[in-house]
């Protein structure tokens, strides 16, 4: 990761294949986007379009590091009713299974990939969800999470106060419950039966599955009402989750053993920051990115000790215009993939 995009431009041919940064130009403006979790599909990324007319769209794309390259798959590319809010493939590693993509807009859409590449289309449509059994139409939703404890459990959260827990082996909803008392922007698991979700009503929230009737509120907004719109939990010490405030240019990382005070708060961003990564391979680093165009990487392994001035990133990439999304590879730890309008830029970190 680099101060600015002109890392490696005067390097040897080798160095130059081993770019720093890899850069996809979509024709439509990215929102969704996520990586392929299985190993033998390590250079995969799924990006999603942010259109007001309908369809929207859903491209595969793949780098090739050899060249540096990457290149859309039109046998892998799809139409899609409404722009999906999220994008992830299925955290399950056997390469011996097809490879889940889950979209979220009106439903979450489970889509089959297959890696036979004669077809001519190698998509299908495996399972479409709908929560609301009464009615073709359901609250828009927000935001998903694939369970990676459980694979077959997918967690949604949507603008009609709830969060449902689907088993997509089974096309059945297993819990639905009001989570908020306002719309719900974002779940994330924390364990097979654990997992948190924010909402408009500025509070974290945390839901054990064995028992459907409480909550425990982990971090409230100062100012009330202030919505909280992403979370992200930290998958390699689950003592630690962040969350995003509204139009706010600070992160807030928590400890959910002692609920109410964040444990930092990172606030070197210019603007608005709209993406956050644990990294997946790290209990103590963390990427964010917002509306200044940067991506930042933090080292928190000194959160919890004062710093004086607050604690600065140890690394900083500057993008062409606000970035909107940011994921941290799974499979390819040095890895970190950002959209900004309609490009899709792969950092080596």
């Amino acid at each position: 990761m680099a101060a600015s995009s002109d890392a490696n431009q005067d390097g040897s041919d080798e160095q130059q294949k081993r770019s720093e940064i890899y850069t996809f130009d979509a024709p439509w403006h990215i929102y969704a986007m996520n990586w392929s979790v299985r190993r033998d599909k390590k250079y995969r990324l799924a990006i999603a379009s942010l259109l007001e007319q309908v369809p929207n769209h859903v491209e595969i794309v793949q780098l090739d590091d050899s060249t540096g390259e990457i290149r859309a798959d039109p046998a892998l590319s799809f139409d899609h009713p409404y722009p999906p809010t999220k994008a992830a493939f299925v955290p399950d590693k056997d390469s011996s299974r097809p490879d889940l993509l889950a979209t979220s807009s009106d439903f979450v859409r489970v889509w089959r990939l297959s890696d036979d590449s004669s077809a001519s289309s190698r998509i299908e449509l495996r399972s479409l969800l709908n929560g609301n059994k009464n009615s073709e139409f359901c609250g828009p939703l927000t935001s998903f999470d694939w369970n990676e404890a459980e694979p077959r459990r997918i967690g949604t959260s949507s603008i009609d106060t709830t969060c449902t827990i689907w088993d997509i082996e089974r096309e059945a909803v297993d819990t639905q419950l009001i989570a908020h008392d306002k719309e719900v922007y974002d779940i994330a698991w924390g364990g097979v039966g654990v997992f948190a979700s924010v909402s408009a009503d500025g509070s974290v929230r945390v839901f054990d599955l064995r028992d459907k009737e409480h909550s425990t509120i982990i971090y409230e907004s100062s100012e009330p009402d202030t919505p909280l719109v992403r979370l992200g939990w930290n998958k390699q010490d689950p003592r630690y989750m962040a969350t995003i405030i509204m139009d706010s240019a600070k992160v807030v990382v928590l400890d959910i053993r002692f609920p109410t005070l964040p444990v930092v708060e990172l606030q070197r961003h210019q603007a608005s920051v709209n993406a956050i990564a644990w990294a997946p391979h790290s209990s103590c680093h963390i990427c964010t990115a917002g509306d200044d165009s940067q991506a930042l990487i933090w080292d928190l392994s000194s959160m919890g000790q004062p710093v004086e001035g607050g604690l600065d990133p140890i690394l900083a990439y500057t993008a062409g215009a606000e970035i909107e999304q940011l994921q941290w590879s799974s499979s390819q730890p040095d890895w970190v993939a950002i959209a900004f309008s309609s490009k899709l830029q792969i950092l080596r970190v």
